[in-house]
């Protein structure tokens, strides 16, 4: 099958990247830099302006990105558009777009994914391998990303092109650590395609590459996202237990795991990001009879609760404080979802500032690493009634924070990740309300 039969060799394989967000950037920069020639697509104009001029647009802590990127432009082994009628040349072809929920139904909504591999089928080229790196639901390789591509472009899987499914193991803040590092999980439609997928991610991938047919890529994959999903539920309602009983959560956390095959994993306030919250989701959503299950849809509703436990915590503080909620003066500190990062999606915060504003509450945010909310923090916390902290960026875990919680107006501090612990808010005199520590 054209060039491919003669081995992925960089000299030769011309590979584009469609979709350049937190997956797609650092994958096209990984294979320029390695000697393939290297296409991004995507629609978003200011995104190919900036990584064609070899500037990183992703923000936050990502190791050795922004020196890769302008590495690979540099050398005129990465170039982006807008264009995709420019994959008519590409030999393979990957495709990292958005995969999200219905906010209501929680089934799969497939709109990017539909017309970013359309839109290929009509300018991919015969003997091309086209590679889905998205995190999709089980059996969506054979309803939706198959069908559309034969549709659309007239020729036949495993004669004219190979068809793979390669979902990412990425984290913000150790993008190229994973995607070098991370055994993957590599679906193929036919032995031929396992065998060309294997040598391409062998330039760049140090860990395993595990191939499979691509329905059990698809359940790996979102699987192992529900599983920790689980995992981290289990922690959150542990957490609660706890402050009812008047325990610590974190204390009980570090006995626990202690004990031979125990990993309680760390409670806050919330879980967010693009995977997590929606793979739990997307592995049920083929099922007839979702209703059945019982822990992964309960292990999400948990998690989603968070930022609520969070709003009730910051109530009985103001109460304790003689201050009612409605009125309030709070100062939410981190609107990340992750520590040192700039990705906000499906974050917490933004849950909990909607439930506060939506009661009336003054909120002032802060956020070291998104763009909108980088004011001086003094300026947000000064005369707050109270601080919470729903991130646990750097920033704020070496905070001076008698200096801080001197600023504010009020001593209610509600802490959401363990930034500043029970004993410190005591030496500070404040009202402390955590996840997953008591009153007592």
């Amino acid at each position: 099958m054209s060039v491919l039969s003669r081995g992925v060799r960089t000299k030769e394989v011309k590979v584009a990247v469609v979709g350049l967000g937190y997956v797609g950037t650092p994958v096209a920069a990984l294979f320029a830099d390695v000697g393939f020639d290297v296409l991004g697509v995507d629609i978003n104009e200011d995104k190919i302006r900036k990584i064609s001029q070899g500037i990183n647009p992703i923000g936050g802590k990502e190791p050795g990105l922004s020196d890769l990127l302008k590495r690979a432009v540099g050398r005129g082994r990465l170039r982006t558009t807008s264009d995709y009628r420019e994959l008519s040349d590409r030999d393979i072809i990957l495709i990292s777009v958005e995969t999200p929920v219905d906010d209501k139904t929680k089934m799969p909504r497939y709109v990017a994914l539909r017309a970013a591999v359309g839109d290929i089928g009509e300018h991919m080229k015969r003997g091309s391998m086209i590679i889905i790196e998205s995190t999709i639901a089980p059996q969506t390789m054979e309803s939706v990303v198959l069908p559309l591509l034969e549709a659309r472009s007239g020729f036949r899987v495993n004669e004219d092109f190979y068809l793979v499914h390669c979902p990412e193991r990425v984290m913000p803040g150790k993008l190229l650590h994973n995607l070098r590092n991370c055994d993957r999980v590599v679906g193929v439609s036919c032995d031929q395609a396992g065998e060309c997928a294997q040598e391409f991610y062998s330039h760049v991938v140090c860990g395993n590459l595990d191939v499979t047919d691509l329905l059990t890529a698809e359940v790996v994959k979102t699987a192992e996202n529900a599983y920790r999903d689980v995992q981290i539920a289990f922690a959150n309602e542990l957490a609660m237990v706890c402050r009812e009983l008047g325990a610590d959560f974190w204390k009980v956390r570090e006995l626990i795991n202690k004990s031979p095959h125990r990993d309680v994993h760390q409670a806050g306030a919330g879980v967010g990001g693009h995977c997590i919250p929606k793979d739990s989701w997307l592995l049920i959503s083929p099922l007839k009879k979702r209703e059945d299950l019982k822990i992964i849809p309960h292990a999400r509703h948990i998690n989603d609760f968070m930022p609520f436990h969070v709003v009730a915590l910051l109530e009985e503080g103001l109460s304790e404080a003689g201050k009612e909620l409605t009125g309030a003066a709070v100062a939410v500190l981190g609107y990340s979802y992750l520590p040192n990062s700039d990705d906000t999606r499906n974050a917490p915060s933004i849950v909990l500032i909607e439930e506060l504003k939506s009661l009336g509450v003054d909120v002032r945010v802060h956020d070291p690493y998104v763009e909108e909310y980088r004011s001086d923090l003094e300026n947000v916390v000064r005369d707050a009634d109270a601080t919470v902290v729903m991130v646990a960026h750097d920033d704020y875990c070496t905070l001076d924070w008698r200096e801080v919680t001197d600023l504010m107006a009020g001593r209610v501090f509600v802490d959401g990740r363990n930034v500043l612990g029970r004993e410190k808010a005591l030496e500070l005199n404040l009202i402390y309300k955590a996840v997953g520590v008591g009153d007592n």
